[in-house]
């Protein structure tokens, strides 16, 4: 099997970031709340969860949907229009929750990037989304599948189709912000935003796009998916304790904490960077993909598949396993899951499982399902650009089998460390499965 990308393929670099997520809603406030060991997981408020096994999860607090709309930005140049006039923000409040939750990501992601000073000079045509979302507008299905019971036909919203259909968060902020090359949306469950990213990269090394605006969003903190999931006994049923619930590798755990939010990268080829004195975040160097063709919602034993698209990556990087410094785990607290990750990584990375660093933020974020990719690489970024592995909270009783692996989880607290590249993992049912790795330059 060839692993490596043609000798023409061009660099690509990450010149942006945005966030919102259940520890804040900015890159700097999730982050300060990363490194600090601080969980954004408590009781549901969306909704009435009495009666339902789980009644916890991560949700976004504090958000306006129309606030991004006020960032000083003018993406169709200078003399054109501010954002704040591309849309109105009455008409913003007609999409979709992941829809706000992406965009907003997504307009800090740009801001970060500097690129709108540059826009007169640049050409739209190469700007590109791909942004990714695993359920869709599922709170607007099931709100509006009330409203039809309860009104009939002409009840239902003509906006409706436009609030959940997943690739209307691409078509958003490609509107937003005028990206006019490549645009579309990937759907691979909890590996999204992981295909996502990989997907939008690598339309840059092929020269379809100089620059692309990527990642993930999910909005399902809904009775349907809350109840769905807790059927599946998937759920942390640790009630009285949310922030305490979501505890990778721990012994006592006992499911994953649903969450919402999205988190969003600026992409954008090195030498395009370079000529406009962007500020670079990271090299993402390499990306894998592969399938387990083994069960619908289990990892294969030993997470063979995972482990596959973790070598993947590395050799699509050239970097030995090595030159890896910190491992940004998929790991989402559920017994199983857990075990099998840590198995694969201990296999892929077994020369130099002493020096190496894995942690999981889900342990503070929750399960953000088709952000969570891009979560887990935002992880790897700030790690490498600010030399601190985030920490895996609430792991107090070390599983056995996470023991044997040998591996460093980080418990409780942040580790200040040198860390020149990083490996980001997402794995979705369907046995999907999607790894990415990040140097600094």
């Amino acid at each position: 099997m060839n692993t490596s990308l043609p000798s023409s393929a061009r660099r690509v670099v990450i010149t942006g970031m945005g966030a919102v997520t259940p520890c804040g809603n900015s890159v700097a406030d999730t982050w300060a709340a990363l490194i600090a060991g601080r969980s954004g997981l408590g009781p549901i408020t969306r909704f009435d969860a009495t009666g339902c096994a789980a009644r916890i999860a991560g949700e976004v607090r504090d958000f306006d949907p129309t606030r991004a709309l006020a960032a000083p930005l003018h993406p169709r140049g200078k003399e054109a229009e501010p954002l704040s006039q591309v849309l109105n923000p009455k008409d913003v409040k007609k999409f979709g929750r992941f829809t706000h939750l992406g965009a907003a990501a997504s307009v800090e992601a740009y801001a970060d990037s500097g690129i709108d000073a540059h826009r007169l000079h640049l050409d739209a045509e190469r700007m590109g989304v791909n942004l990714g979302v695993g359920l869709g507008g599922l709170p607007e299905m099931e709100a509006m599948h009330d409203t039809w019971k309860a009104g009939g036909y002409r009840r239902i919203s003509p906006f409706f189709i436009i609030q959940i259909a997943p690739n209307l968060l691409a078509g958003q902020v490609s509107l937003l912000l005028d990206f006019r090359g490549p645009n579309m949306s990937v759907a691979s469950a909890c590996a999204t935003s992981g295909h996502a990213i990989g997907e939008a990269a690598a339309a840059i090394a092929r020269g379809d796009a100089d620059v692309m605006i990527a990642g993930g969003a999910e909005s399902t903190v809904t009775p349907l998916a809350i109840g769905a999931f807790a059927q599946m006994r998937a759920l942390s049923t640790r009630n009285e304790a949310p922030k305490e619930a979501s505890r990778p590798y721990d012994r006592d755990r006992d499911g994953f904490v649903l969450s919402e939010g999205a988190v969003v990268f600026v992409l954008e080829e090195h030498g395009h960077a370079v000529k406009r004195g962007a500020r670079i975040h990271a090299e993402l160097r390499g990306y894998g993909a592969s399938a387990d063709a083994f069960h619908l919602s289990s990892l294969a034993p030993g997470a063979e598949g995972s482990a596959r698209a973790m070598r993947l990556a590395l050799a699509r990087a050239g970097l030995d396993p090595s030159e890896i410094d910190y491992v940004s785990a998929h790991a989402t607290s559920t017994p199983g899951g857990d075990g099998e990750e840590a198995t694969a990584i201990a296999a892929v990375f077994s020369a130099n499982k002493a020096a190496l660093q894995v942690s999981a933020v889900k342990s503070m974020t929750g399960h953000l399902l088709g952000g969570a990719g891009a979560m887990g690489l935002m992880a790897g970024v700030l790690a490498i650009r600010d030399g601190i592995v985030p920490p895996t909270i609430n792991l107090t009783n070390l599983d056995p089998a996470c023991a044997a692996t040998g591996l460093n989880f980080t418990p409780h607290t942040a580790v200040k460390r040198t860390v020149r590249a990083a490996l980001a993992n997402s794995f979705g049912f369907g046995g999907t499965n999607a790894s990415l790795v990040v140097s600094r330059m």
